[in-house]
């Protein structure tokens, strides 16, 4: 009874309206079979999105880095079109496993990663856990908005209770998935990101919060998150590291930003006035622009 009220999204139907679906391919990794797009041409980047997107969320920026950059951008696992990781593999610690595998699956070594609010955790947790395949002895690590703190206040302490007991009750993704479908609901989210985003972007994510399979997904990842352990090794982080900073973020205080770059030594950081947590959909010009700079500057000399 619970696998009909969790259907997968279906491909095939959505296929031809999905961004740069062209370019997607279905890979076995880790256990999982994931939805990963493979687009572009030259150094390799490893593109992670955030809690409750998926592959969409590059639709406007990836034009802009194709030119010069082979894309990897897969779904999280539970997201999108990936299917979810049992116990563990929903973790920080689970989840950068699962993604090395899959990028050695793939076989091509990574310049960079770049990851958007879970996303950026995701990649750092890789560089400071797993040993990847790198084109170069230290590749560029950059956070669009990156979630690599415990959110400040009662958030932090509830959250991840909150999400823990909503996900015990097997009903909850279905239920959520429903009041996803309602007049409104999907607004409200994104306004609360404090972006403003295109009609036709905003469809994308209409299309997840609806799917029951996506939401449960969502709750198991934010279920089994623990960022205290990461946020103490952010001094150990091997890369250079750079920070984009949507200021009219809603969702991440800016503020959180500072933080992470009195603990990692040599960082940088942009502030984009009037941008918020999806700045990279709202102007991604002006996010490629400091992407490709911050990229060109990476070390020259590839590793042995």
């Amino acid at each position: 009874m619970l696998d009909r009220l969790y259907p997968a999204l279906d491909w095939q139907a959505l296929q031809a309206h999905w961004p740069h679906s062209a370019h997607s391919r279905f890979v076995q990794a880790a256990g999982l079979r994931w939805h990963v797009q493979v687009m572009g041409q030259g150094p390799a980047l490893l593109m992670l999105h955030g809690t409750g997107a998926s592959t969409h969320t590059w639709h406007a920026l990836a034009p802009f880095l194709m030119p010069h950059h082979t894309l990897i951008c897969p779904d999280l696992p539970g997201h999108g079109f990936t299917e979810q990781a049992s116990g563990p593999g929903m973790s920080l610690p689970g989840m950068a496993a699962g993604l090395a595998a899959l990028v050695q699956t793939l076989g091509l070594p990574l310049h960079g990663l770049v990851g958007h609010s879970a996303g950026a955790a995701v990649a750092a947790q890789m560089l400071l856990q797993e040993r990847l395949p790198l084109a170069h002895e230290r590749a560029v690590l950059v956070g669009l908005n990156p979630a690599w703190l415990p959110l400040p206040g009662w958030a932090g302490v509830l959250f991840s209770p909150s999400a823990k007991l909503m996900a015990l009750n097997p009903l909850s993704g279905w239920l959520m998935a429903q009041q996803g479908g309602r007049d409104g609901v999907l607004q409200r989210l994104l306004d609360s990101t404090g972006s403003r985003l295109s009609p036709e972007a905003a469809a994308h994510y209409g299309v997840l919060l609806r799917n029951a399979r996506h939401v449960r997904g969502v709750l198991a990842m934010m279920a089994a998150w623990n960022l205290a352990p990461l946020a103490k090794r952010l001094p150990d982080l091997p890369a250079p590291v750079h920070l984009h900073i949507g200021q009219a973020d809603q969702t991440i205080p800016p503020s959180m930003a500072e933080v992470a770059l009195r603990r990692i030594p040599g960082s940088t950081c942009v502030a984009a006035a009037g941008l918020g947590h999806l700045a990279h959909e709202e102007n991604p010009a002006e996010v490629a622009r400091h992407l490709l700079h911050w990229m060109a500057r990476a070390p020259a000399a590839p590793t042995n």
